[in-house]
């Protein structure tokens, strides 16, 4: 397992994304993929509204990426690090792509597919062994998006 300084340097830069996509009008998620080298493959941000993509969340948008320059749907030995817990949509993304380990910052207490609202890594729909690692920078991540829907409602 990487170290924690380590995920916590990679959050902070998928913080830095996902307050791009707030500033854009996108629910503030940020993705990084990076690679078992420890360098970074690709990232992705929400883009539901800009590209009228219900699919569009930040980590297919990361995969998608990574996928076309490693020209491969194979991502084992890479680390996805989300600032939100996937969905069932991104959970099942994940476990297709191979993702070795997932690191990701808040809990998602109405979708979350990794341990909150259901655990799909660890269910007989699952295929694949991934190693996730919950709340990283999770007050960083919470107070991004209460504050970005705070915001909305203004």
């Amino acid at each position: 397992m990487k170290n924690l300084q380590t995920h916590q340097n990679w959050m902070d830069q998928a913080i830095s994304l996902a307050q791009q996509a707030g500033e854009a009008g996108e629910i503030p998620v940020g993705a990084i993929i990076v690679d078992n080298q420890g360098s970074m493959i690709a990232t992705g941000v929400n883009r539901k509204e800009r590209d009228q993509d219900p699919t569009a969340h930040a980590e297919i948008v990361a995969i998608r990426e990574a996928s076309r320059i490693l020209r491969d749907w194979h991502l084992t030995g890479c680390t996805l690090y989300v600032t939100l817990e996937p969905c069932p949509m991104c959970a099942g993304g994940i476990l297709q792509a191979r993702i070795s380990t997932l690191v990701y910052g808040a809990d998602d207490s109405k979708t979350g597919s990794i341990r909150t609202v259901a655990n799909l890594p660890d269910s007989p729909v699952s295929f694949h062994k991934l190693e996730a690692i919950a709340g990283i920078r999770e007050r960083e991540c919470q107070e991004l998006l209460q504050a970005w829907f705070k915001n909305l409602r203004i």
